[in-house]
């Protein structure tokens, strides 16, 4: 589904879509994000036109695979989670078309990292893609949670992602 009343910074319809996906930690919901981003470009087969990562704000997990449970879930699912864990850095702002947070506590980290307005405007919630009539306006964090919380993080991400897929490919086709 196209996201129709959103503001995405310029992407050139020329060059790969370079997509970072933030949480606190960099093991259950940004890595999740990127599998499920992953497999979509796959399936539709644009995996050339988009450049796909994740990364957190904390710096709890640096050089670990996601969370295990997140990667059964995931698995369950056809995504397979690879990702090791990185933190958010300054060249990210650089470097990515668009900054992806999980929930507002990671967007605030993030706009306070930004070294700029134009890098700030980067920043995108991935609540502003949920399909309207979603009951939630964040991505809620599984690490505490049993096997539905990892569930209902995929289930949300699946349609988010999909629709952040849809509008950015949309976008570009009218340039």
């Amino acid at each position: 589904m196209v996201i129709e009343n959103i503001t995405i910074p310029p992407i050139s319809p020329d060059k790969s879509t370079k997509v970072l996906f933030v949480c606190l930690g960099n093991i259950c919901r940004s890595p999740a994000a990127e599998g499920v981003l992953l497999n979509i470009v796959d399936h539709e087969g644009t995996t050339d036109e988009w450049i796909i990562d994740s990364a957190g704000t904390g710096n709890y997990h640096i050089g670990q695979l996601p969370d295990r449970r997140m990667r059964v879930h995931a698995r369950a699912r056809g995504i397979e989670l690879t990702h090791h864990c990185r933190q958010v850095n300054a060249s990210d702002f650089r470097e990515f078309d668009l900054i992806i947070p999980m929930d507002a506590a990671n967007a605030d980290d993030l706009k306070y990292m930004a070294p700029d307005d134009a890098s700030e405007r980067k920043i995108i919630p991935m609540a502003r893609f949920f399909a309207p009539g979603t009951h939630y306006d964040y991505v809620p964090d599984p690490y505490y949670e049993g096997a539905e919380g990892f569930e209902l993080v995929l289930d949300l991400l699946n349609d988010a992602v999909q629709n952040l897929y849809d509008t950015v490919s949309h976008i570009k086709s009218r340039h």
